[in-house]
């Protein structure tokens, strides 16, 4: 066992210096210049309502964090509030933000580099993350990485999962869900997100909202709908978020366009995530 007296701490920092120092945090063009900008890093307990709410909301394939952990450890016998959820938000860098700001249909190269290099840097985090706890003898999973992932059809959202990250980071009070689907964070909502399940005593983050749109300016004061304009498809509404034609974008059409004119396998859009209020604050929070 690592002998700090505070683990969230401890746990924050490695997540933190890993994101500053890895060379692996890279938009794989050669130029060394970093996918993502500071984390945060959030905690929940795997006893914590919600995740059995998630079931009811999400669909009952969504995994508990107990499920999660009795995946990858069958023979240990462990309590829900025996384990903690590590989730973290990866921010844009300015860099990425301001190059996807300027675009109208396609995504900047940056952004789609960092959709496809940059997520592969998050399947590196969770790995280390996972290797750092398991090596101070805390047994823990990511569920992302785990071989029974698997993607749901779902009647009331389309497109769900076994294990979702941004319900994950939303239990950790690291944010709230906006028009666009997308979370909206502290830092904003041009952002990945990851989590690694472990066996682990850490006091939960304080969740500063009990509505799961509280950080939405539309939803929350009846104002902005930004993104509605932002996208180039007309996949955001005052009713929603139409999976279906923002996936026909984003996996067909920017795919072919971004193998035609940046070089490599990829795909992404983000635009409803840049040139909003929500692209890099809480607007609910900066709010008069």
């Amino acid at each position: 066992m690592v002998c700090v007296d505070n683990l969230g701490t401890w746990l924050t920092g490695s997540i933190r210096d890993f994101v500053r120092q890895s060379p692996d945090n890279n938009l794989g063009d050669n130029s060394g210049e970093p996918a993502w900008a500071d984390p945060l890093v959030g905690f929940s307990s795997g006893a914590d309502p919600l995740f059995a709410a998630y079931k009811k909301v999400v669909g009952p394939f969504h995994w508990t964090p107990l499920e999660t952990y009795a995946l990858a450890f069958p023979d240990t016998q462990v309590d829900p509030g025996d384990l903690a959820v590590i989730s973290w938000v990866l921010p844009q860098t300015e860099a990425t933000k301001v190059d996807n700001r300027r675009e109208v249909f396609y995504p900047a190269e940056r952004w789609a580099r960092s959709r496809i290099f940059g997520e592969a840097f998050n399947d590196v985090l969770r790995r280390y993350v996972v290797e750092t706890l398991m090596d101070a003898s805390y047994e823990a999973v990511a569920p992302m990485l785990s071989p029974l992932w698997e993607s749901k059809d779902s009647d009331r959202f389309v497109f769900a999962s076994t294990w979702s990250e941004r319900h994950a980071a939303y239990a950790s009070g690291l944010g709230t869900f906006g028009l666009c689907d997308g979370l909206i964070t502290p830092v904003g909502k041009a952002i990945r997100v990851g989590s690694v399940v472990a066996r682990i005593p850490i006091n939960p983050s304080p969740r500063p909202y009990d509505d799961h749109h509280a950080y939405c300016l539309f939803h929350s004061r009846g104002t902005c709908g930004e993104c509605i304009d932002r996208c180039p498809v007309g996949a955001i509404s005052r009713a929603g978020h139409d999976k279906l034609l923002c996936s026909a974008h984003t996996g067909k059409t920017t795919r072919e366009f971004v193998r035609a004119n940046f070089g490599f396998e990829g795909y992404g859009c983000g635009l409803c995530q840049t040139g909003v209020p929500c692209e890099s604050r809480n607007p609910v929070a900066t709010c008069v």
